[in-house]
């Protein structure tokens, strides 16, 4: 009986060892995706230019980014927002900021610079992200890992089959939404009855009225069946504005809008107003987008700068607002930090971009004042400093804490 237990016991040890000695290690594939697109929008006046790009990462989640392209004219970049950028000779290369390193697939980051040129201005033949060429297309390439697995044993009865690891997550993306829900403010006006303001928003005309009108309006739409209209008077008191009844105050960190508009007067040289925004850090007084030389400006009630500076440079960086068509301007406010961005459509309006750093021509007047804005209020309408008058549509309007697409 002894010898049958020790053949029993050295049979069972040898099993053991069998199993043992099955198991290797397999290489197990996983893939991992790249790609990559550029945009590269630039706006040229004599001797200097901007540059607005976005990266699109078409592959796996990244925590960081480098891009590379080759300037073809001898451009050299003299300063940047929402990335660093060296060069050397021609070579071009911009990494991210601190703030958008991380990309989810699909996500964006938003970057540009301001630079100098002669002769030509040609926008560079090829970008490569991380080492990728940026093609709009992606390569899927397989990197092992060491993963034990075991060779089959016979077994009286078979062993289930593991159940498959979950794939991870993409990173969040970064691309806006294209609604609203969630917002603070989220308004196609639709909840309006008749022409009267009523409920969330209100008829407002600060310090003194007269001849403008703010209108519901079911003959122009960007969507649905009503937008707000506004016929601005010339001069100070024939201003008028829509004004939300919402309180916008616990917007943030970061204040992020949309308004899709309309208007039927090209912008004059004269200064005028069309959104405010009240800023508790200046007294109540307000942040305003409207126009000056013919173009798209921020301006600051309290002291009056503008971005970007008036003069023909600053001019330059911005953009007109076009007329009798509908158009998608969006903006964000940093609360925490001096960082704005406005942007017409898809592409950022150079010269109303702020990120701390001062750039010539640009922001100069704005970093003058510390105080960092905090809106408390927002209103749409029209006012003329001048003799200028304008009838504007305004539609899918948004104020939240998230980014809010087109």
């Amino acid at each position: 009986m002894r010898h049958i237990r020790l053949r029993t016991a050295a049979t069972a040890a040898l099993s053991t060892l069998a199993v043992l000695a099955a198991l290797v290690f397999v290489p197990r594939i996983a893939s991992a995706a790249t790609g990559c697109q550029v945009s590269y929008t630039p706006s040229s006046w004599p001797g200097g230019f901007n540059a607005t790009m976005r990266l699109t990462n078409l592959g796996s989640p990244i925590t960081s980014w480098s891009v590379t392209w080759t300037f073809a004219n001898g451009q050299r970049v003299t300063s940047a927002w929402n990335t660093t950028i060296t060069q050397s000779g021609a070579n071009a290369t911009a990494v991210n900021a601190g703030h958008n390193g991380s990309i989810g697939t699909g996500g964006v980051a938003d970057f540009g610079f301001q630079g100098t040129w002669s002769g030509a201005n040609d926008v560079p033949a090829a970008f490569a992200m991380n080492g990728t060429a940026c093609t709009g297309s992606v390569t899927t390439s397989p990197s092992p890992s060491a993963s034990p697995s075991a060779s089959p044993s016979p077994s009286s009865s078979p062993s289930p089959s593991p159940s498959p690891s979950p794939s991870p997550s993409p990173s969040p993306s970064v691309t806006p939404s294209t609604g609203c829900a969630g917002a603070v403010i989220c308004s196609g006006f639709e909840d309006q009855t008749g022409t009267t303001l009523s409920g969330a928003w209100q008829v407002v005309t600060p310090n003194c009225g007269g001849t403008g009108t703010a209108t519901i309006d079911t003959t122009t739409v960007h969507s649905g069946g009503k937008a707000l209209r506004i016929n601005g008077g010339a001069t100070f008191c024939n201003h008028v504005f829509a004004g939300a009844t919402a309180n916008v105050s616990s917007i943030g960190p970061v204040v992020y809008g949309r308004v899709w508009m309309r208007h039927t007067t090209a912008q004059p040289q004269n200064h005028t107003t069309m959104i405010t925004l009240a800023d508790a850090n200046a007294g109540g007084k307000d942040l305003r987008i409207g126009g000056q030389n013919g173009r798209l400006q921020w301006n600051r009630e309290i002291d009056d700068a503008t971005l970007p500076v008036q003069s023909p440079a600053g001019v330059a960086l911005s953009t007109p607002l076009p007329v009798n068509q509908w158009v998608c301007l969006r903006f964000q406010i940093d609360t925490t930090r001096q960082a704005m961005q406005t942007f017409l459509g898809a592409e950022e309006v150079a010269g109303l971009h702020v990120d701390g750093v001062p750039t010539q021509d640009v922001d100069a007047q704005w970093l003058a004042r510390t105080a960092l804005p905090r809106p408390t209020t927002f209103r749409l309408g029209w006012e003329s400093y001048a003799s200028d008058a304008d009838t504007l549509w305004y539609d899918d309007v948004a104020l939240g804490s998230a980014p809010i697409a087109c």
